[in-house]
């Protein structure tokens, strides 16, 4: 099994690329996704949260302010860091129940959208690690007109992320966001034929039909050892 790391900054197209990647039919593990589960009402993530943060942080009905969050944590790096201690083992432990549940279907290539993905050492999982790259410029323009924000909230929320040069000297694939995004979907196409390789030797043999084929082998092996023993009695 090939597990493809997808990663990049805020507003740089990663989500972008990753929709692209679902259209192609690759099955696309979210981080964010998970995150927003162990984030949930009642859930082991949200109580360590509402216990750290406080009951200012929930909206009425109970649920985490996400947005309220955000401030708290992005102006705040030891919050941010706390922020991130508390919820890694719950978001860990969802990411690999939904590779499991990849590999139990049988699926030889899995993308892993996590953002943080240099960060919290999920690199060592995946190969090839691609990152989507802008300049510092376009993305600060982008943020700040997604999000309607001023120019030192979006910088604040960029510069609480590991630099994207140094994201890019970490990867194996860079997507250039700068452009349109009929030039994105030219530069996703450029990347197919490098992701859909076929699998090496390593990767087929932790794929659940390497696993099946090794399985088949040893039994065949056991069972050829006992008529070979029981052919010299």
């Amino acid at each position: 099994m090939r597990i493809i790391g997808l990663t990049g900054g805020i507003a740089t197209g990663k989500s972008t690329v990753s929709n692209l990647f679902k259209a192609n039919g690759f099955p696309v593990v979210d981080a964010d996704v998970v995150a927003r589960d162990v984030l949930k009402k009642g859930s082991g993530g949200w109580r360590k949260v509402v216990a750290a943060f406080g009951d200012d942080i929930l909206l009425e009905n109970g649920e985490v302010d996400r947005p309220k969050l955000g401030q708290i944590v992005f102006g705040d790096p030891s919050k941010r860091q706390l922020l991130n201690r508390l919820l890694a083992p719950y978001i860990s432990y969802g990411i690999f129940w939904e590779v499991l549940k990849l590999w139990l279907k049988g699926c030889r290539i899995i993308i892993l959208d996590v953002p943080l993905l240099f960060e919290v050492k999920m690199d060592r999982w995946t190969n090839p690690i691609i990152v989507v790259w802008i300049d510092p410029e376009t993305q600060l323009k982008r943020l700040m007109d997604r999000d309607r924000t001023s120019a030192q909230d979006a910088q604040n929320r960029i510069n609480a992320q590991m630099p994207l040069d140094l994201k890019r000297s970490k990867a194996d694939i860079v997507i250039n966001n700068n452009g349109s995004l009929e030039e994105l979907n030219e530069n996703f196409k450029k990347i197919l034929d490098q992701v859909t390789k076929p699998l090496t030797w390593t990767e087929f043999l932790v794929s659940r039909q390497g696993a099946m084929v090794v399985i088949i082998s040893i039994v065949s092996g056991v069972l050829g050892c006992k008529k070979l023993i029981a052919a010299r009695l």
